[in-house]
């Protein structure tokens, strides 16, 4: 599935997106195997609570099943004005 990361996501993981194989279930599970692999990705999620996802360009939440998915998306949260 190809994984996107915006803004300081982005910047922190220094890719602006990258094709990853994996057996995760969730959203959650994917963020654990993507912890695991370098700081930079455990940096980038350390605090879900300031990041959002989108799965397959829906807004979504970390249970969400992978199933089937072909995209996964983290931003920060949005704000208007």
């Amino acid at each position: 599935m190809d994984v996107l990361y915006f803004a300081w996501v982005r910047e922190r993981i220094g890719l602006p997106r990258e094709r990853v194989v994996t057996d995760a279930a969730t959203v959650a599970d994917l963020v654990e195997e993507l912890r695991a692999r370098e700081d930079r990705y455990a940096i980038a999620f350390s605090d879900l609570s300031a990041l959002r996802v989108a799965v397959d360009q829906d807004l979504a939440d970390f249970g969400t099943s992978l199933d089937g998915v072909r995209e996964v998306a983290f931003f920060p949260p949005m704000t208007g004005g």
